[in-house]
């Protein structure tokens, strides 16, 4: 069976793809396999860029999973805002390449990264979980605090407002835009100089500045596995 997340490395860098269907589903196995070539990078010290494929990082966690039950959608999405938790502590620096659309789960992994960058086009960005009928959970609502811009913050959290790439800059889910053609070149030219950093200070001074939001990340794990997904038709 071909993997659903595929590694390659070259230089000090690691490139991660995730390749699961046309959405590019965020299921378990997918989470599995990022914290599997997640180690691997960790262990060789190398800066991480993750990505998707043509037209889409990602449109969010697999329906099948989701829809099975509310145990089940709340076992997935722990699972998921610990995968985001773990890329916001990373001890390497953590690239976002984002080929298009970026909904929910997808969008969430730009706001786990410390550097994003997207594609120019027709493309949308953000947090639909409102729209869709689910009550955000206390995880999502932290992982956006800590990177969405304070006017966009609960427009993109509250009303489920969609961005297109060069306004996903303004409300903080990107960092730059590019032509699709370039988007790969880019994010390995960023991960070269990312990694030039001073290892253990980038690791050292990432924790320091993130120390309360990440003690408020896992605060709001913990108490979403106490708790039902709301979900409202």
């Amino acid at each position: 069976m071909d993997k659903l997340v595929q590694l390659t490395t070259d230089e000090n860098y690691a490139i991660i793809k995730i390749a699961n269907g046309k959405v590019n589903a965020i299921s378990h196995e997918v989470i599995d396999e990022l914290n599997v070539c997640l180690d691997t990078a960790e262990k060789e010290e190398r800066v991480v860029v993750i990505t998707g494929q043509n037209g889409i990082l990602s449109g969010g966690y697999d329906l099948k999973v989701m829809t099975k039950s509310p145990d089940a959608a709340k076992e997935l999405v722990t699972k998921g805002s610990k995968l985001s938790h773990r890329l916001l502590s990373f001890p390497t620096p953590v690239i976002m390449a984002c080929n298009g659309h970026a909904v929910a789960k997808g969008a969430f992994l730009l706001l786990s990264a410390d550097y994003r960058i997207g594609t120019e086009g027709e493309y949308k960005i953000g947090l639909n979980e409102v729209m869709i009928g689910m009550t955000m959970h206390n995880a999502g609502i932290e992982i956006a605090r800590g990177k969405l811009s304070p006017v966009y913050f609960e427009r993109s959290v509250s009303n489920s407002e969609m961005y297109n790439p060069e306004e996903a800059i303004s409300a903080g889910f990107l960092d730059k835009v590019v032509p699709e053609r370039h988007l790969l070149a880019t994010a390995i030219h960023v991960a070269q100089l990312f990694g030039k950093l001073n290892k253990n200070a980038h690791k050292n001074t990432k924790l320091k500045v993130r120390k309360e939001s990440l003690e408020r990340l896992a605060q709001a794990i913990e108490e979403d596995s106490k708790q039902e997904l709301s979900f409202n038709s």
